[in-house]
């Protein structure tokens, strides 16, 4: 079954946010029995607006009350009590990180929002060394302090998302993905065990030999199965230095074959992502405040001429001491790409600047106003097969005058995606994430939500209608129907754990797969 269009998901959360105000809100005594629970943090009642937003700043539901947890126990002590109220009760419980969902997921009207950054606070980051290195987090720390802690000890994450202020918790329930997901498989494949908190309120350890069914659920699983209180990440020894590289294409096919060859290769680059640029002059200007050409006369001469341009962006780790070693490889693995020769460019930074380099720009943007503003994203999963086909009609045609934000276009292995957890991708070896990163700050014309809203259709139309195989990652999808569509066959086992673990459909309401008491108690 074909899933509906964006606008009508968009048309959708209109109505949802009008049905609010005349919905079934939980009466005073119920909430009045949260104020009586022992608990080592506390709840608030009102003021709680801010837990009724989101990165994506498009629809906007209020909670009844938010936990802000002192402990582990303070979150398994709430759920169970709202499991206790059984099916008459409409409390729901959505845990909220740092709020990145665009589309509400982390919201829950009239329900229990748990401030997971407030967990933090009262547990700490382990790192432990040795043979297999680990480091254990809780689900509300973000992953730039995660960095942080490790790299005291000289030690780091294989995996990342492109943005690190975000918690571990939520990238988990996703997949977090980054332009090592090529060589080490995406953030969910690179845990050892978990510690969650499930919808009856159980505080349960699982790994991939113990409790594997809720283990494997649960990454991925878009917070249906349980709440990531605690995670085991695998580590690896951190480098110290990144040699930083972007390069210029004209043509989509020799790109795309270029990154093709770069993730198969042995010897290969650490980081490899792509990038779309439609219709912009003076590229090469704006990357001369932090990047030096490698040819400085050739690169003076280079006109973008308002063409489609396709940007590679490579890293290459170094220590001090290996520089000269970094240096031959990397001329060696850039003379079998068919670059634009003039458009080479690079820098040496730092592990954690390059890593941090999102926040670099937020920080920016901030200080034009233009952070918290709507973001219309569309995040795109497309096999092999399909993408020179979908290159043609989105760039060539429904992109071809405008965008209003970046455009990620990179490859990766789906052998390095652990086809156990709850993710859904596409079933072929590589398949190309594709994201429109897009922000509206303006109320009509091209920065505005409407015209972004349009393109995203006409977009995922196309993918419908030319059987592209696309796969969406953040779904925004409003029914179960569209669910079903979307996880095909692994809907069974995906319902089958929701029964299993949260059978009251207490858990992540944002995410509008199961409606709340839906869900008849197994025997």
């Amino acid at each position: 079954m074909r899933p509906p269009s964006l606008v009508h998901c968009f048309k959708l959360l209109v109505l949802l946010a009008l049905a609010r105000l005349t919905m079934h809100v939980p009466d005073e005594d119920v909430l009045s029995s949260l104020g009586t629970l022992p608990l080592d943090g506390h709840f608030s009642f009102h003021d709680v607006s801010a837990m009724a937003r989101d990165f994506g700043n498009q629809c906007s539901f209020l909670p009844a009350a938010v936990l802000h947890p002192g402990s582990v126990s303070d979150i398994a002590t709430t759920v169970r009590h709202v499991f206790s109220l059984g099916e008459g009760s409409p409390l729901t419980v959505a845990a909220r990180g740092h709020g990145h969902s665009l589309m509400g997921q982390s919201q829950a009207a009239q329900g229990i929002v748990v401030r997971m950054e407030s967990l933090r606070r009262g547990a700490r980051l382990q790192v432990h060394g040795g043979v297999s290195p680990f480091v254990d987090a809780p689900g509300g720390e973000l992953w730039i302090n995660v960095l942080r802690q490790t790299l005291k000890h000289g030690l780091a994450p294989k995996s990342w998302t492109d943005y690190l202020h975000l918690t571990v918790g939520g990238t988990l329930s996703n997949a977090g993905v980054s332009g090592q997901a090529f060589r080490h498989g995406p953030q969910v494949s690179n845990v050892n065990q978990l510690e969650i908190v499930t919808g009856r309120g159980d505080v349960v350890t699982c790994s991939p030999e113990d409790n594997s069914d809720l283990f494997y659920g649960a990454l991925g699983g878009l917070g249906q199965f349980g709440i990531i209180i605690r995670a085991r990440i695998a580590l690896e020894p951190a480098p110290k230095m990144v040699r930083w590289i972007r390069v210029l294409y004209s043509d989509f096919e020799t790109f795309t074959e270029d990154q093709e060859m770069l993730i198969m290769a042995e010897n290969s680059f650490d980081y490899i992502e792509g990038f779309v640029i439609i219709n912009r002059t003076g590229i090469l200007n704006n990357w001369r405040a932090s990047f030096k050409p490698q040819d400085p006369v050739q690169a003076s001469h280079f006109k973008s001429d308002g063409r489609v341009l396709y940007c590679l962006e490579l890293t290459k780790n170094f220590n001090s001491d290996d520089a000269d070693i970094m240096e031959q490889e990397v001329t060696v693995v850039l003379s079998r790409l068919r670059f634009i020769q003039s458009t080479l460019f690079h820098t040496d930074v730092t592990y954690l600047e390059f890593l941090d380099r999102v926040h670099t720009s937020e920080l920016k943007l901030r200080a034009q106003g233009l952070w918290e503003v709507p973001h219309p994203w569309l995040n795109l999963l497309i096999p092999r097969s399909s993408i020179r086909r979908f290159a043609k009609e989105v760039f060539g045609k429904i992109l071809k005058d405008s965008n209003n934000g970046p455009i990620l276009l990179y490859p990766v292995n789906k052998s390095k995606w652990d086809n156990r957890t709850s993710v859904v991708i596409p079933d072929e070896e590589i398949f190309y994430l594709v994201g429109f990163l897009s922000s509206a700050p303006s109320l009509s014309g091209h920065g505005s939500i409407a015209h972004a809203m349009n393109l995203n259709n006409q977009i995922v139309e196309f993918c419908e209608e030319a059987d592209i195989g696309m796969k969406q990652y953040l779904a925004p999808y409003t029914t179960q129907q569209q669910w079903k569509a979307h996880f095909g066959a692994r809907w069974e086992t995906f319902e089958r754990r929701k029964h299993r673990y949260d059978p009251l459909a207490i858990l992540a309401p944002g995410q509008r797969i199961f409606p709340k008491a839906s869900l008849p108690l197994p025997l």
